[in-house]
């Protein structure tokens, strides 16, 4: 099938544009960046320009399409959250996806899926409660944008569009996401816990993130909101002792709370609260994780 993606050349997007191409699919990729190429001289990949929020020659791309992946969005950790940062976090996500859900009503041959980005954000700091994806909608700026964010996405089921949302934790990949810097740390002995390190910590393969959307193109029964992260529930202590074992290194300097919010303001909210998800509707669909312990998962990723 043609599958329309946006925010494609992202971490998330690097794994999944080659699945997809592996699988036969073709690929239009709605991009930010100017001008519209091939990418390696692979036939099946094109890439579009759009600004993220207005209509444009994009709209037609969708008629007869396969299905829509919906990734756009500013960074969470680009900058530090001033106002105006909010803002452009929040609006990045509300546009993009009022776009492509008005594009979806003017097209006569609608795609058959929207797939589309959320997170654990949703839910708010849960402390220890256990989170499926029947919990409510928690406080803070994660999740109201994840709220408006799938508020938004919802409008397609309304032009009779079957809709997936996917609330995932943090995807861990060599080359991308939050993984990165927290081996920085360690290789410079400095990885331990952030804060109490009793918080919990939901992660996913980026592997298995592709997988699930995979699956969410061609199996009709992927509808609604899907808690993406893998069945191995762990807090960030649990989490930084298993890294600090693949990498032979120590897990003792506990980053305090004062320093993070000194560091990074109101964003250390990200790092310092947390959710006990379980992926209960992936478990439901019969879904078999790739990697569904966080050990054998660090050391995939990491050699």
């Amino acid at each position: 099938m043609k599958v329309v993606c946006t925010g494609g050349t992202g971490f998330v997007g690097a794994g999944l544009i080659p699945a997809l191409l592996d699988q036969g699919h073709s690929v239009v990729l709605l991009s930010r960046r100017k001008g519209t190429r091939g990418s390696s001289g692979n036939s099946k990949l094109r890439t579009i320009s759009w600004n993220g929020r207005d209509a444009g020659p994009w709209v037609k791309e969708l008629d007869g399409a396969g299905g829509v992946v919906n990734f756009a969005g500013e960074p969470l950790d680009r900058k530090k959250w001033n106002p105006a940062q909010k803002s452009r976090i929040m609006e990045s996500r509300v546009h993009a996806t009022r776009a492509i859900v008005a594009a979806l009503g003017d097209v006569s041959r609608k795609p058959g899926v929207l797939i589309n980005a959320s997170g654990v954000g949703y839910y708010g700091d849960t402390g220890d409660k256990l989170v499926t994806e029947k919990s409510p909608p928690g406080e803070g700026l994660l999740a109201e944008t994840c709220v408006r964010w799938e508020e938004e996405a919802g409008a397609a089921r309304q032009l009779g569009v079957r809709t997936v949302v996917l609330r995932s934790g943090p995807a861990l990949g060599d080359k991308g996401g939050a993984l990165p810097k927290m081996v920085l740390a360690f290789k410079m002995y400095g990885g331990g816990p952030l804060g109490s390190g009793k918080q919990w910590f939901p992660w996913v393969h980026r592997e298995d993130l592709v997988s699930v959307i995979l699956n969410a193109l061609g199996n009709n029964s992927y509808s609604g909101p899907l808690n993406v992260v893998a069945p191995q529930a762990v807090t960030n202590k649990q989490f930084c002792k298993a890294l600090g074992k693949v990498l032979h290194r120590p897990c003792w300097f506990h980053v305090p709370e004062a320093m993070l919010h000194l560091a990074l303001g109101e964003m250390a909210s990200m790092v310092l609260t947390g959710q006990h998800v379980i992926p209960a509707r992936l478990e439901e669909l019969g879904y078999e994780f790739l990697f569904p312990k966080l050990e054998p998962a660090l050391r995939d990723i990491l050699g």
